[in-house]
Formats: structure tokens, C-alpha cells, sequence
């Protein structure tokens, strides 16, 4: 039995997540830590929301909330909508947590002793209408290449140009619109991660079985251009973690707090420590995942996410775990995910244009969506949600491959031999072909989901399935019973052991469906099929089972339309 770590990248708390964003780290994360389990592994799945920095600040000042009590809301908020996706967290953590303010401090005292932080004097705009510094990303002006009037102090998002705030045009604060606007001095601290660069950069050269855009994305980040630059760790703000030492303060830093890409990946540790003080854990029971001289080197450590969180996660957090010195737990494997577009377009909360998580489970189950989502996941390449595939996918994977099966062969059995697995017969060599392709495909369904390829698991899930359909249409019991009711037995229950069987590999992907197969089936036997003759007999003759609800209902023309126009957003 492995001991597997899995992570997903933490969701910003302003706001509910659109479906791009869960198939982007969450979801996937799920899939495998289920998959994981489902193999008999020992799985430890951390998830938490990121709770620091302006934009929190503004969603709350916006909901005329304190922050703290802003997050602690939104952070429940996120929470049941992970439940409702069946998100089978460990622990689903807060940024916020007075854990996660021990470890940060923690390790910028140590990042400090080894000499890697530097103090640096910037210029930096403040607005004296917000009392303020303002992040450059909440200064708008007009652009000084292209002339668009929205232009942020970071990037002009018409011309993409890189900016400073300095080059705007007629600058105004973001937050007040006002343009009392002065440059002043201000001090922060860097993690001087270009002292890492050797070191990152051999490390990631060792990891030869990343995903090329894991590698490509840290790579050019290392090369191009100046290289790997120092990162600033601090921010002028009032809500985050406090700029301390470990527990000491930090002269010249007072009122101010780590930058939340500072602070934000530690919660990743914070979260086991969260999760045992709630479980009544001692601290050993946390640190065995995370700490290589107290059990951690026996981990294996996957992290799930967007493209866009690349940079942090392979050069600026392994580079704050290599500077403190001490036995931290790396990643092994970083599992990253290109952008999920919306029906020709961008999902856009300003526009209401697209599908978020609390729309989308109000008008279907969890399921349906896990089961598209991951079918189409983009591993390789941008993908793109549209309702006609969405619709197509939904009715012939789920409703007329999986449910079809399921509600032949249990209404079958019910109408010719009762509520039970009927007994006579034996296996022929139709039965003998099905194990033996069933097996193969097994094998390959397992490599892929082994090696993260989700995709390429999902399209040979439904090929198992695919399977039982066309055994039963060659197989054809209905017609062996008018003349041989013991062979057309022996199919029955093949068959029903089959949809256990179904309910055990699909559960990663659809698992509210296959908890409804196992029910129907009166077992809570979950043995992973690891020898197909012997898992297609676990359900003796005699055992009892009840013909269950429709498994997937189709979705009409008459739906995709009304749910297509509903979720077009703003025109023009």
C-alpha cells in the first residue's frame, strides 16, 4: 500500500468558481485521490481557500462586510459546493488559519537565517483618497502604446503591452476612481529565489516524466529573458499574515503582511496541521506527510492545477522549501491543466456568461457534469464547453451505454427470475471472450488513470461499458430463455456481477451513480476488480437486488436551448 499526497490549487474566496476553474485543479485532484483510494491506498487530499490580498479586501468592502467575516461566509460557501460535486476532501482548509500564520512566519524566519531575503526600497503609487498603496493591478489609465482608457498598472489587456503604473496616462485608482494619485517610498522583502536558480533548475531537469507544459511553463521562466527573478513576499495591506520571524517581530516590517503567493502554497501544509487539530491528531500525525525524517520520504506528492499556477508551484514554492534547510516533503509530480473556454467564448462572471458551480448543480446532479468535465478535461490543449456536445456526451455515454445496461439487465431479471441473482447455468465461450477482452481493458483503463492521462481513462471507461452493451445484445438472454432458462441464468448473472463491476471502476468519475448501483445491488462490496473471472462471481446466486430509479435522465432539445440562452451572458 502506497501513501499518496494530493493537492489542488487553492480557489480565490471572492466569488463562486466557474466550471473552468473546477476542472482545472479540483475536480481532476478528486478523480485521482478516489482512484487512489479505490486501489487501497493510504490518500491524504488537501484543498483550502486563498483567502489574502486586495481583491479580498474590495469583495468585502463591496458586501459592506468585515473581510474576516467576508471569508469565513465565502469560505463555507465554497465548501458546500465542493460537497456538492462530491469533492472528497481530507480537508478543505483557510488560508487564514492561525496554522497557516505559524508556518508562513516560520519559514520566512528561516528563509531569512539562510540568506534568502532582501530588503528593497521600491516607489511604489499611493492613493490618498483609499489611504493606500494600490497594487499595480488596481491602477487603470489610459495605455501609452495603443490608447485604450482601461488600461491596468500591470498590462493593458487591449495591446497585452507589460506596464508599469508610471506609464499610464492620466492615472486613477481602481478601487476610488480617483486620481490623488503620488509615487512613495516603501520598503519590502524579496525571497531571493535567483540564488535557487541552479538548484530549481536541476530539479526540474530531474523530473523527466512531467507533463510537457508543467516543464515548458517553469522552463521559460527560468531562461527567458533575465532569468529567474527575485519575487517580493510583502504587501502594504492590514488583512493577511503579519511580516514576523517565526515568532519574533521583524524590525522596519511593522503593519505589514506576506503577499498572499507567499503565504497561499504553505497552506497546503497548514491544512494537514488544520485537519489533525481537528481530528484530535497529534502533530505527528500531520508531519508524517510532510516532513521527510519523520516518514514523509515513503510520500508521493501530486499536485493538480491551472496552467496559470504553474510558476508558482515549480520555482517559488519548492524554492521557499529549499531555502529553509529543512527535511520538507517536494512535489513528485505536477499534473497541469490548459484553459476550459465557454461555447466561443470566455467565461465571464462581469457578463454572467457561462456556467458556475451553484448554476450548474441547480439544474443537473453532480455527475453529469463530473462525467463531461473530466471527459474533456484540457490536458493537451485548450477545450471548449458547448451544450451540443455537452447534451450528446450526457445521452449517449451515460444514459444509452451505462444506464441502458443497467436497465436491461435488472428489469430483465426481475420480470423472468425475481429480485434475485438467479442460480443454473454455466459460462460459455462468450463469457470467456467478454473476460478476456474486459481484463485488457482494464489493464489500459488503469494505466491511464496510473499516469494521469484523464482523458484517454474516461474514453476507456466508457469502452467497458460499451462492452457489457454488446455481450448482451450477442448474448441476447431474452431469447435463450424461451429455450434454455439456464443459460439465459447464466448470462443474468454475469451480468449483474458486470454492473458491480461498473459501479467499483466508474466511482472515481460518476460517484452518486455508482453508490446507486451498489445500493441496488444490496452490497457495499468495493474491491477493486484486480482478477476480472473472480470479480464477475462476487454476487452469488440467491443474492437479492432491487431494480434501481433511472440512472441518467436524457437531456431534451428543449433544455440545452432554454439553458443555452439562460447562460449566454450580456450581448454588445
Amino acid at each position: 500500500m502506497a501513501r499518496i499526497l494530493v493537492t489542488s490549487a487553492i480557489p480565490y474566496i471572492n466569488g463562486i468558481k466557474h466550471l473552468g476553474n473546477l476542472v482545472g485543479s479540483q475536480l481532476p485532484a478528486d478523480l485521482y485521490a478516489r482512484y487512489m483510494r479505490g486501489r487501497g491506498h493510504e490518500v491524504m487530499f488537501l484543498c483550502a481557500t486563498d483567502e489574502h490580498g486586495t481583491p479580498a479586501e474590495l469583495a468585502a468592502a463591496k458586501a459592506g462586510k468585515p473581510v474576516a467575516e467576508y471569508c469565513a461566509e465565502m469560505h463555507a460557501v465554497q465548501a458546500e459546493l465542493a460537497r456538492g460535486f462530491r469533492l472528497s476532501f481530507d480537508h478543505f482548509g483557510r488560508s487564514s488559519s492561525p496554522q497557516n500564520h505559524r508556518l508562513t512566519q516560520h519559514f520566512a524566519g528561516r528563509l531569512a537565517e539562510n540568506g534568502y531575503i532582501g530588503e528593497v526600497t521600491e516607489q511604489q503609487v499611493y492613493s490618498s483618497a483609499d489611504g493606500r498603496f494600490l497594487p499595480d493591478r488596481y491602477i487603470e489609465g489610459t495605455c501609452p502604446n495603443c490608447g485604450y482608457d482601461k488600461a491596468r498598472g500591470d498590462q493593458c489587456e487591449n495591446c497585452t503591452k507589460q506596464l508599469d503604473p508610471t506609464d499610464l496616462i492620466d492615472p486613477r485608482s481602481a478601487i476610488s476612481g480617483s486620481t490623488d494619485l503620488e509615487v512613495r517610498e516603501t520598503k519590502h522583502l524579496y525571497l531571493r529565489q535567483s540564488l535557487l536558480k541552479a538548484k530549481l533548475d536541476a530539479w526540474i531537469d530531474a523530473q523527466s516524466d512531467w507533463p510537457v507544459l508543467t516543464t515548458s511553463i517553469a522552463k521559460k521562466w527560468l531562461h527567458d529573458g533575465d532569468g529567474l527573478q527575485d519575487r517580493g513576499i510583502t504587501r502594504d495591506l492590514s488583512w493577511g499574515i503579519p511580516v514576523k520571524k517565526g515568532p519574533e517581530d521583524w524590525p522596519g516590517m511593522e503593519g505589514k503582511v506576506f503577499y498572499v503567493w507567499f503565504d497561499a502554497p504553505i497552506e497546503y501544509i497548514a491544512a494537514s496541521a488544520e485537519w489533525a487539530q481537528q481530528h484530535g491528531h497529534p502533530d505527528s500525525a500531520w508531519r508524517r506527510w510532510w516532513r521527510t525524517d519523520e516518514g514523509a520520504k515513503d510520500v508521493r506528492y501530486v499536485q493538480f492545477m491551472g496552467k496559470d499556477n504553474v510558476p508558482f508551484h515549480t520555482l517559488s514554492f519548492p524554492a521557499t522549501i529549499m531555502g529553509s534547510g529543512e527535511p520538507w516533503k517536494l512535489v513528485d509530480y505536477i499534473k497541469s491543466f490548459n484553459y476550459l473556454n465557454y461555447d466561443g467564448g470566455q467565461f465571464s462572471t462581469s457578463q454572467g456568461r457561462g456556467v458556475f458551480m451553484d448554476q450548474a448543480l441547480s439544474i443537473l446532479p453532480a455527475d453529469y457534469w463530473r462525467w463531461w468535465l473530466l471527459s474533456h478535461a484540457p490536458e493537451n490543449s485548450d477545450a471548449e464547453f458547448t451544450w451540443e456536445n455537452f447534451q450528446a456526451s450526457v445521452n449517449k455515454d451515460l444514459a444509452d451505454v451505462l444506464g441502458n445496461f443497467v436497465s436491461r439487465v435488472t428489469k430483465f431479471c426481475r420480470s423472468r427470475f425475481g429480485e434475485e441473482i438467479p442460480e443454473g447455468g454455466a459460462s460459455g465461450p462468450e463469457e470467456t471472450a467478454l473476460i478476456a477482452r474486459l481484463s485488457a481493458r482494464l489493464v489500459a483503463y488503469q494505466t491511464h488513470m496510473d499516469a494521469m492521462e484523464i482523458r484517454k481513462a474516461a474514453a476507456e471507461l466508457r469502452a467497458i461499458w460499451v462492452e457489457g452493451n454488446e455481450y448482451l445484445q450477442a448474448a441476447a438472454p431474452w431469447a435463450a430463455f424461451k429455450t434454455d432458462p439456464e443459460r439465459a441464468a447464466a448470462i443474468i448473472r454475469l451480468s449483474m456481477n458486470l454492473i458491480r463491476v461498473y459501479a467499483v471502476l466508474s466511482r472515481p468519475f460518476i460517484p452518486d451513480a455508482a453508490d446507486t448501483l451498489l445500493a441496488a445491488l444490496k452490497t457495499e462490496n468495493r474491491d477493486w476488480p484486480d482478477s476480472m473471472p473472480n470479480a464477475l462471481a462476487v454476487l452469488p446466486a440467491g443474492h437479492g437486488f432491487s431494480v434501481p430509479e433511472m440512472l441518467f435522465g436524457k437531456i431534451t432539445d428543449e433544455q440545452r436551448e432554454e439553458w443555452q440562452s439562460r447562460f449566454a451572458g450580456k450581448r454588445g
